[in-house]
């Protein structure tokens, strides 16, 4: 079902996804209200959602229908600075992932993203909304054991990459908000559009021990921080020096993807080696698999999400078919394993 107060969008989504021989739209409707009325009388597998609608806003909505109904949910929020952080606050609140559209040509733009729309739609009917659920609530991470600050001086070129997709905004404030401020430098690519990485690193920093941003180009890597790759552009990993720094750079999608996971792990297999340790999260596809592969064979210790945490076990699973995770763990045991891992390469498991 497609809820939007934008006739225009209603109808041009409509038939982007009845072109489909996999996706059947059973409905529309202007506002949250009227959707509900429709949705009791038929139940959808999915649900693509605006959040600034007459009556109800779709974050409200939202809540409501997390509480009474988990429901896959695609959020199709219009693409301005001040609605990134309203997005990133749906997305907390349990939506599976984003589409975003621009004020103005509205048609047309949904016209050249058809393919991201149908895969968007398709990726949350396969969503775990237990996943989802449990995610939303962040959990807190007791058994993440303290690192000592003598370890980490030890260790302070080691680092951790980290690849993610659909269901990984909520996953990384999970994972991120119970790491110490000693934690190993990190760098992370979460599918998300352009400028809305933004929000997100701001919306985590505020969360966070460590200190979460978004990369710069030629910015360090150091312990403490987490860079997260800026939407719209590719980052990579490189040295100077003795020292790991970013490279942000204009360039063409990468399995589709723009950040694309694959484009950093291949760099930090390269430039890191078994002084790193690759993680590969909650996600639709397989950006990433084949770079984590490569972070593998270079001597790094590699870590996937396993089934039952990811909203969508796609990415994990398929690095897991290539022979390149070392161990796959729930979202809740993550942070401890970085930490235990990040003195050493391929830590001797009990």
């Amino acid at each position: 079902m497609i809820v939007d107060d934008s006739a225009v969008v209603r109808k041009v989504m409509s038939a982007i996804l009845d072109r489909d021989p996999g996706i059947r739209v059973i409905g529309t409707a202007h506002d949250p209200i009227f959707a509900i009325e429709k949705m009791r009388r038929e139940w959808p597998d999915v649900l693509t959602l605006d959040i600034e609608m007459p009556r109800m806003d779709g974050i409200t909505f939202l809540g409501q229908l997390m509480q009474e109904r988990p429901t896959p949910v695609v959020i199709c929020s219009s693409l301005t600075t001040a609605g990134a952080e309203t997005t990133l606050q749906a997305l907390a609140a349990g939506a599976v992932s984003i589409i975003t559209k621009p004020g103005l040509g509205v048609g047309n733009f949904l016209q050249d993203s058809s393919d991201n729309l149908v895969a968007a739609v398709k990726a949350a009917a396969r969503a775990n909304m237990g996943a989802v659920q449990r995610g939303a609530r962040a959990p807190t991470l007791a058994a993440a054991p303290p690192t000592p600050r003598l370890a980490m001086a030890q260790t302070t070129e080691r680092l951790v990459a980290i690849g993610t997709s659909t269901g990984g905004t909520v996953a990384l404030e999970a994972l991120l908000t119970v790491l110490p401020r000693v934690s190993p430098g990190i760098v992370i690519v979460q599918h998300m559009p352009e400028r809305f990485t933004a929000a997100f690193a701001a919306r985590l920093d505020g969360l966070c021990e460590i200190s979460v941003q978004e990369a710069k180009h030629g910015q360090r890597v150091l312990p403490g921080l987490a860079l997260i790759a800026p939407g719209g552009k590719q980052m990579q990993l490189a040295r100077s020096g003795a020292q790991y720094v970013v490279e942000v750079k204009e360039g063409p999608p990468v399995n589709r993807h723009r950040p694309s996971v694959d484009v950093l792990f291949r760099s930090v297999a390269k430039f890191a080696g078994k002084n790193a340790m690759g993680v590969i999260m909650t996600g639709m596809g397989d950006d990433g698999a084949r770079g984590l592969k490569e972070m593998h064979d270079a001597g790094a210790y590699t870590l996937a999400q396993d089934e039952a945490t990811c909203v969508v076990y796609g990415m994990p699973k398929e690095a897991v078919k290539l022979g390149a995770v070392d161990r796959s763990l729930p979202l809740q045991a993550l942070a401890a394993a970085i930490l235990s891992g990040a003195g050493s390469s391929r830590p001797r498991q009990e």
